[in-house]
């Protein structure tokens, strides 16, 4: 269920004294399954032990030792772990420590996450360009009218060529805003139609019955797919048909305010073609021939040979890089909007190839990947700048179609299980908080929890590969992490969890008149870079990494939305759901 901040101040007697709530006692905030790991925090503990009390009959219901794991560096902060995996009744409970407090309340259930899940996937209907969202489907308080229809966009004059001249009209409708903007980018479409096809793909079953209550919903075709099939119609009329060539991005000049999308009418581009953009497409049209065959095979075909298309014209233009400010000096008008630029589009090639060759069975594309060459070293934690693992991901889910390839098949798989052990590793014996976060430092960034999303999503592709059950325990930390077992205490889904993220950087959110925020968004996380600075009028309190994170619409480097990080913490919830059906 979606929560509200009704727990705002405990003061419950359980035999141990009374106590509050406190910030210090950090816990996922939305619950735990029966069989799985359950693991709470408790920073600067004045007692051995913790508790759990039982909210609706207010008796102790468990009592454990705490751990201390000792400082973790991200955050300054002296961490005890409170392991009560062993208690598996159902009920809502706050995990306690006497001279601390008390944690925000949680419960532990079947399908515990499930509805957390469906508000992420949703996300992407309240995403929607081109489409009213009547309040049947997006709810009284969160119903709006149609923006950007799309139906009149223009070639920049970067885009131009013979046959589509400056100025050009275009139709481009549909597909998701990419953010907290009205724009819409192929690069980052790319990872994140990926990340949800391959969702449906891993777990068809369970998405062939769940209904997420889109306009959709009812027909053949399982509402997931339906509502990537959104985005990915848009990303089709974003290839140039004279050479196959795709636009790197659909926008403005520069982003609009906090207004409305249906008041937001500046004059809309396509901007130039880049080589990035047109293998991510590629990659995707690829692998969305494979799985709307079943569904719609004339577009399965349509979608294979718009793949086809653009991988040519990437293989003749290696080296079309999208750089945003040279672009700038040259052409009127000035495009200021998110550039998504990549010096090196290597990953890009070996994804496209990848993705060409299961869905073709042609040998030449898997000799262009390279597969072996990348083994070595060439593989890393994927994000829209380096996608070349989400190739990875599908030769290590697809492994088994390929017998004659069995000894580069088994490296793959290898390869995949040796990078997931790392940060299982460091979840479960390492990081003080007990989580993959912060394996690396450079996890503290931009979208931070993106960073922790991916990571789950990596775990849960081992767990799948190999059944090791502590791989399924390391990607639960994480997402314990994105929903309050981390430095803030804040759930970083806006409108699930007592303490969740209200303010998003997200303009329908700002604009709206409604006090809570659409539900379902991932916010970006502690980022320390801190770009926002200047905007946010000093409002930041830390620098400390896994702290420097502020719950206000000013904030574009720690709390904005985007679509590419909705995209693996879904990935991470739906595979925990469905292993644990």
């Amino acid at each position: 269920m979606i929560r509200k901040a009704i727990f705002t101040t405990w003061l419950i007697s359980a035999g141990l004294g009374y106590a509050q709530q406190s910030d210090n006692v950090r816990v996922n905030q939305i619950g735990f399954y029966p069989s799985g790991a359950k693991v709470g925090i408790v920073v600067d503990a004045k007692s051995p032990d913790f508790y759990l009390l039982n909210v609706q009959t207010k008796d102790t219901a468990f009592k454990g030792t705490l751990k201390n794991a000792g400082v973790w560096e991200y955050s300054a902060e002296n961490a005890f772990k409170a392991d009560f995996t062993k208690f598996n009744k159902p009920g809502t409970y706050v995990l306690g420590s006497r001279g601390v407090g008390e944690s925000f309340p949680f419960e532990i259930k079947e399908k515990a996450h499930l509805a957390l899940g469906k508000g992420l996937l949703r996300f992407y209907y309240y995403q929607r360009a081109s489409i009213d969202l009547p309040e049947q489907f997006a709810g009284k308080v969160f119903a709006r009218k149609a923006g950007h229809p799309d139906n009149q966009v223009y070639v920049h004059a970067s885009a131009a060529t013979e046959k589509r001249p400056e100025n050009t009209v275009i139709s481009s409708p549909k597909g998701w805003y990419d953010a907290g903007d009205y724009n819409k980018y192929i690069v980052n479409s790319g990872i994140s139609t990926y990340t949800l096809l391959a969702l449906y793909e891993h777990y068809p079953k369970y998405f062939d019955t769940l209904n997420l209550n889109i306009p959709e919903s009812g027909n053949k075709t399982p509402d997931i797919l339906d509502e990537i099939l959104w985005n990915v119609r848009w990303m089709i009329t974003m290839q140039d048909p004279d050479d196959g060539g795709v636009y790197h991005k659909l926008t403005n000049a520069n982003f609009d305010g906090s207004i409305m999308p249906e008041a937001a009418n500046n004059k809309r581009w396509v901007v130039q073609k880049s080589t990035a953009a047109t293998l991510d497409f590629a990659a995707v049209m690829a692998m969305s021939s494979r799985i709307y065959k079943k569904y719609n095979k004339p577009f399965a075909d349509s979608c294979l040979k718009a793949a086809i298309y653009a991988y040519q014209w990437a293989k003749k233009n290696p080296n079309k890089l999208y750089n945003q400010p040279l672009m700038n000096a040259k052409f009127n008008p000035d495009v200021q909007t998110g550039a998504y630029d990549d010096a090196n589009v290597t990953d890009e090639f070996q994804w496209a190839a990848i993705e060409l060759f299961v869905a073709t069975g042609k040998s030449s594309y898997f000799e262009d990947a390279n597969v072996e060459y990348s083994l070595r070293s060439g593989f890393g934690l994927p994000g829209w700048q380096s996608v070349n693992t989400l190739g990875l991901y599908t030769l290590a889910f697809h492994r088994s179609r390929y017998p004659e390839l069995k000894e580069v098949m088994d490296q793959v798989k290898d390869k995949l299980v040796s990078m997931a052990a790392e940060y299982k590793e460091y979840a479960l014996s390492k990081s003080q908080f007990g989580v993959a976060m912060g394996k690396d430092k450079s996890d503290f960034n931009w979208g931070s929890n993106s960073f922790a999303a991916n990571e789950g999503m990596m775990l849960m592709m081992a767990y799948e590969v190999t059944g090791e059950g502590a791989f399924l325990d390391a990607a639960q930390s994480n997402l314990d992490y994105l929903l309050g077992r981390n430095g803030t205490n804040y759930s970083y889904v806006t409108a699930f969890g007592e303490k969740s993220t209200r303010n998003p950087h997200h303009r329908p959110s700002e604009a709206d008149n409604v006090e809570d925020p659409v539900p379902g968004m991932l916010s970006g996380g502690p980022n320390p870079g801190q770009e926002d600075g200047g905007n946010c009028g000093g409002k930041y309190t830390s620098k400390l990494p896994a702290k420097s994170f502020i719950d206000d619409k000013c904030s574009y480097a720690s709390n904005e939305v985007a679509i590419n990080w909705n995209a693996p913490i879904a990935y991470l919830v739906f595979a925990l759901e469905a292993n644990k059906k």
